[in-house]
């Protein structure tokens, strides 16, 4: 079992602070940081937490460092369907985006809730690859799912965010998860993300049955200050319009799949 001192050494190297830099802003001595990172010290629950914010540790991993530590968790894990007025947030803000695309998913990237709009994105999918749970990064990085016109670009764009989400969180689901999509793009590591001199930010191109190529731009939106283990790893993905012909074919909402999984 990995102690809370190791788990505490692997958080700050992850973030690339020396124990002196750590120390001073945690106004603690090196010496007893050093103490407590080999176990030869018990470090309080109060300077975990502090250390764990100060290195931004996410949520469930503050949790599970307490716990190493012999305390109590900090922070509750809640079911969605138990936080009501966050719910209620949430739909009304799927609700207010409609005509455009908007879901939200946890940080496996596994869709907990969409808008109506959303079906137009997923429009020709064979029903297989609907059965929940849904999983934004299966359903992008796989060539035989969607229709993405500009494959390269865009999985090279999910690729780095999924790397740069396992080295902020060091979620072994995660690392299961890119091991599994990874082989699905064997060529992203020679491909330019974005070329800053000809746009301003990486758009979706994707082939629909219908409309022929739509474009969009992606937002992402988060929780402020969360100290709700669900609510902390949710995020909003937001599609709007590239282009007026994207905007036309966005102006009525088209029904939602019957198997995306909307708990």
């Amino acid at each position: 079992m990995t102690t809370a001192g190791a788990m505490l050494k692997g958080w700050r190297t992850r973030r690339r602070r020396s124990q002196m830099d750590l120390a001073l802003e945690a106004n603690v001595s090196t010496r007893h940081l050093s103490f407590v990172e080999t176990g030869k010290a018990q470090a309080s629950r109060a300077l975990l937490l502090d250390l764990a914010a100060r290195l931004e540790v996410p949520l469930r991993e503050r949790n599970a460092l307490l716990l190493a530590a012999g305390y109590a968790p900090s922070y509750a894990e809640s079911a969605l369907g138990d936080l009501t007025p966050v719910r209620e947030a949430l739909e009304h803000l799927l609700a207010g985006h409609e005509p455009y695309p908007a879901l939200v998913v946890d940080r496996s990237g596994d869709v907990v809730r969409t808008n109506r709009s959303v079906g137009m994105l997923l429009a020709g999918v064979a029903p297989q690859w609907l059965a929940p749970p849904l999983n934004i990064y299966r359903l992008a990085l796989h060539p035989d799912v969607l229709d993405v016109r500009n494959r390269a670009q865009w999985s090279a764009h999910l690729l780095h965010r999924l790397d740069r989400l396992v080295d902020l969180t060091g979620d072994p689901r995660l690392v299961a998860l890119r091991a599994e999509v990874r082989p699905w793009v064997p060529d992203a590591g020679s491909v330019r993300v974005l070329d800053r001199a000809a746009q301003l930010m990486l758009p979706l191109h994707l082939g629909h049955p219908e409309h022929g190529e739509l474009r969009f731009y992606s937002t992402i939106t988060h929780f402020g200050a969360a100290f709700d283990v669900t609510l902390d790893e949710l995020s909003i993905e937001s599609f709007v319009p590239a282009d007026e012909h994207t905007r036309s074919a966005l102006g009525q909402p088209t029904a939602v799949p019957s198997a995306i999984p909307m708990p």
